[in-house]
């Protein structure tokens, strides 16, 4: 254990975090996502687990160390329903309330069509995979930057 450190971050989920950089891109996936296969396509090109938390757990453990990119629009996306692009399942709702107490604001998550999600996912710096059994718990999430301290 670590001090500051959210005991739900593992060591392996830590050095990809810490790897990234700004405007990389970071999957969230539930536990009927094609991970695996996925993930052997990503920059980190190893599939990451939190295999004992929902996507909501996940995401705020995350979000405890992982600025989200202020600069543009796609800072964090949901994989959209098929066929109901507008609902919002329970899921979904839980990680924008974890995403919005991180952000201190309401910041809506981007949609994102299911295939282009994939198509993303393959080009992402990582994915973890959660334990998440409910339907359309993938998420997206853009690394921002930790601003300099005042050095007045």
């Amino acid at each position: 254990m670590l001090k500051g450190i959210d005991p739900r971050l593992n060591a392996d989920v830590l050095y990809a975090l810490r790897s990234m950089g700004h405007g990389d891109v970071l999957i969230i996936a539930d536990t009927n996502f094609p991970s695996h296969s996925v993930a052997s396509e990503t920059i980190f090109g190893e599939l990451l687990r939190m295999e004992n938390l929902t996507s909501a757990e996940a995401i705020e453990a995350v979000l405890s160390v992982l600025p989200l990119d202020t600069f543009v629009d796609d800072f964090a996306g949901r994989m959209e329903v098929v066929d109901a692009p507008d609902e919002v399942p329970q899921v979904q709702q839980e990680v924008q309330g974890a995403i919005n107490k991180a952000e201190g604001a309401e910041r809506k998550m981007i949609p994102i069509e299911r295939f282009a999600f994939y198509d993303m996912a393959r080009e992402a710096y990582a994915v973890i995979q959660t334990g998440e059994r409910r339907f359309y718990g993938c998420f997206m999430l853009r690394k921002g930057v930790i601003p300099p301290e005042d050095v007045s």
